[in-house]
């Protein structure tokens, strides 16, 4: 009978223990907590309530010293002697409330957590002993500080207000380690009466609890003579304050992804300031002409850290500013272009100076314009990506492969690019697509760090270069394995393209741009979207990355829309925020010199009459030898060209002469005065097989849509072509019917029916050209 009743002894106190065991819940609070963004120095940039509608910042890790006296002299003296409940404190509560009308509470700050983390149940004596036997098991489980650091982010200090980081924010606006003594004094008492808080109520009442806890602490010398009075006289808290709001469009983003937690970022917040600083600025200037939004976005190259997010003008409700632009899709305008020049460097099909194609093209119906509608017939490509030139551009990527440049684009990390190749088309590179400006100065970024990381470590480039850009604090640079980048990545293109980019002078075709002489070394691009909608610049050095977008949220398109007019003014004013941070090292490694022909920009040839050496990609030894510099033969006088069969053979001069295809020439010579065309044959000598003339509309195999005017009469149609020989006549056929001639500038306009017709030249020196005509009225399908 012993034996059993000791049995049930050691059950019974089993279960107690068990019970005591499992009395705590995991997680202790459930409550949701409000989203807290922080600089990289600490200090908030931004919160947003929690979904149960209060102030509850997230559970900070420890308590400051202030406050944290404080608490203790008002609420609990003997906390770090208690095992999680004052005997003598309950012992004396209970008394008092037995014989008295007073209610006195007798809770150590233990059980006010437990109570806290219960939603305040009803207070009866039954719940008073659970509370108490959770508070002891809470002090096996806790540490004091641990304990300590619960009570104070779930206090209630008023009105929505819980936990003391957000009242200390909500009430005085500051952190709470930045807590005066009145400070810390005053909120020490909030919890134990939350509603003295409001303005205009209690106040007396509130003042004297404040005082008689700066007493206290006066009197056991925690504090002294001065420090006591200077707290005294300090106001006590009154409505709440707005908290701070520095980057409101980032603190939106870490809610969708980040919500509830204490987001401790990388963003700058000397910076992020300046940016606010320079984005109302902008506003004010670009909404005289109803631009309405704008968007900036620097990036620490070497970490790829955020250090600054704008995502939208100071502007109005009505104008979005809500949304949030440096994520939003839009047309990429002229900005993927140094990818193409890079990616064409770095495998051999072109070289820095080249010359390309600047000439009408068109290509199954897209023709594609320039900004300014003119043509320079031949162009270096440095100047034609340098200027944003589009025909030289569309006929690069057309050389270079659509589906190849598309992927290698998602690889950069345009996430936005994902339909198919040929839904874009050749107008990919010139904003064909949709982009956004994080992947868009991502890129950029990925571009200088690969330079950065070759000449760091003279060995293979990083798999990482492009990996998405990190905004926490404490985040590491993706340094993980990942496959080889392909050659498009070559760090000598890149070395070449930046250096191209250095040098920008007047790109979209603007002709009063000036240098920003006063600015560090910057690699920069500017695009404009068709319509004027977007406005886009950025730029590169070796430390940072600035990306800005400039335009209307809605779409509206306003002539002020430019790169360079919109967004290149603001791009500068960032880059002389950001201390100078040199220029890319050559990475000589992935370089090699080479005979250059100066006119032509392509490895010297045989013919060329001078050569320079020039650093070029490995690659673009492979490229052929200058075409453009040919042997021809003079006459003595130099004046005509000769060949043996008419023209003594010892009286032959010969000579090298750069010529362009007539095409080419056509728009290239009145631009250079320097250049000469080919001179003619001399009268009786036999002209040798080459092209003198050539069509410039219509293109081989275009069909020719003609509209009908209001009339219902059909319109003309202007041919033109292009000769060598600028004084020439030329003769027109139509199926063999003569129309007529030309001198100097041979264009014929005709008035033709649909159909399909042979249209034929003839020069005087009896070449001729013909073309295939498709006449079709627009409206057929």
């Amino acid at each position: 009978m012993q034996l059993k009743r000791k049995h049930l002894v050691v059950t019974g106190i089993a279960i107690v223990l068990l019970l005591w065991y499992f009395s705590l819940p995991k997680p202790l609070f459930k409550n949701p907590t409000a989203t807290v963004v922080t600089s990289k120095e600490g200090h908030l940039l931004g919160a947003r309530i929690a979904d149960d509608g209060q102030w509850r910042f997230p559970a900070g890790d420890s308590v400051p010293f202030r406050f944290k006296t404080a608490i203790l002299q008002f609420e609990d003296a003997w906390f770090y002697r208690h095992p999680g409940f004052n005997p003598v404190s309950m012992t004396k509560a209970l008394w008092s409330n037995l014989t008295s009308e007073n209610r006195r509470g007798g809770s150590t700050l233990t059980q006010q957590v437990i109570r806290l983390s219960r939603e305040n149940p009803k207070r009866t004596y039954l719940e008073k002993l659970l509370e108490t036997l959770m508070a002891t098991r809470l002090e096996a489980g806790y540490s004091k500080d641990e304990i300590l650091s619960l009570y104070a982010s779930h206090a209630p200090f008023g009105g929505n207000v819980v936990g003391l980081e957000s009242a200390s924010w909500r009430y005085f606006g500051i952190p709470a380690s930045q807590l005066s003594w009145g400070q810390a004094a005053a909120l020490a008492v909030l919890p134990n009466a939350p509603a003295l808080v409001f303005p205009g109520r209690n106040e007396g009442v509130f003042k004297a609890k404040r005082d008689r806890l700066l007493l206290k602490l006066k009197t056991e010398n925690i504090i002294d003579e001065t420090t006591y009075n200077l707290a005294l006289a300090e106001v006590l808290p009154g409505a709440p304050q707005e908290l701070p709001d520095l980057a409101p469009h980032f603190t939106e983003r870490m809610v969708q992804e980040h919500p509830g937690e204490n987001v401790k970022s990388s963003l700058d917040l000397n910076l992020q300031n300046r940016l606010n600083d320079i984005a109302v600025e902008a506003y004010y200037r670009l909404s005289q002409n109803q631009i309405h939004n704008l968007s900036i976005l620097v990036l620490d190259v070497k970490t790829r850290k955020v250090l600054g997010y704008m995502g939208n003008a100071p502007t109005t409700r009505e104008h979005a500013s809500y949304v949030d632009l440096v994520s939003a899709r839009r047309s990429t305008g002229s900005t993927l272009k140094p990818f193409l020049y890079s990616a064409m460097l770095g495998s051999g099909e072109l070289l820095p100076h080249e010359l390309v194609a600047d000439v009408p093209t068109t290509i199954n119906g897209y023709n594609p314009q320039n900004f300014d509608k003119t043509h320079n017939g031949a162009v270096p490509a440095s100047q034609a990506l340098a200027q944003s030139l589009n025909v030289p551009a569309v006929n690069l990527l057309r050389s270079h492969g659509l589906k190849r440049f598309y992927n290698n684009l998602r690889k950069l990390g345009f996430k936005d690019i994902n339909r198919p190749a040929d839904h874009y088309g050749l107008s990919l590179i010139l904003g064909g697509a949709e982009s956004n400006l994080w992947d868009l100065t991502n890129a950029y970024a990925g571009m200088a760090a690969t330079l950065n990381f070759f000449n760091d470590s003279s060995s293979e480039y990083p798999a990482h270069a492009f990996d998405e850009p990190v905004y926490l604090k404490n985040t590491a640079y993706d340094l993980g394995e990942k496959q080889p980048l392909p050659e498009l990545y070559d760090a000598g293109a890149i070395y070449q393209t930046l250096q191209t980019l250095r040098e920008v002078n007047r790109p979209e075709g603007s002709e009063n741009w000036e240098f920003f002489s006063d600015a560090q070394p910057l690699a920069w691009k500017t695009g404009t979207s068709y319509g004027f909608k977007d406005a886009w610049a950025v730029g590169v050095t070796p430390q940072y990355a600035i990306g800005v977008w400039v335009g209307n949220a809605d779409g509206e398109g306003r002539p002020g829309i430019t790169g360079i007019q919109a967004a290149a003014p603001i791009l500068f004013e960032v880059l002389d925020l950001l201390p100078a941070s040199g220029w890319f090292k050559m990475p000589f490694d992935e370089l090699v010199e080479a005979e250059m022909c100066p006119q032509s920009g392509k490895l010297g040839g045989l013919y060329c009459p001078e050569t320079q050496l020039q650093w070029i990609p490995k690659k673009g030894t492979r490229t052929e030898a200058c075409s453009f510099h040919r042997q021809i033969f003079l006459n003595a006088e130099r004046t005509h060209q000769v060949n043996a069969e008419c023209y003594p053979l010892g009286q032959i001069v010969s000579q090298s002469w750069f010529s362009l295809p007539p095409l080419w020439e056509y728009y290239y010579a009145p631009l250079h005065p320097e250049y000469q065309s080919l001179p003619d044959y001399l009268p009786g000598c036999f002209r040798e097989s080459e092209k003198t003339m050539e069509f410039i509309y219509p293109k081989a195999g275009e069909a020719i849509l003609i509209p009908k005017d209001f009339e219902g009469e059909k319109q003309e149609t202007v041919f033109k072509l292009a000769h060598r020989d600028t004084d020439t006549t030329i003769y027109w056929y139509l199926d063999a019917l003569y129309l007529g001639s030309t001198t100097t500038f041979h264009e014929l306009s005709l008035v033709l029916k649909p159909g399909d017709y042979l249209l034929s030249a003839t020069d005087r020196a009896g070449n001729s050209i013909s073309r295939k005509l498709h006449i079709r009225y627009a409206s057929e399908d």
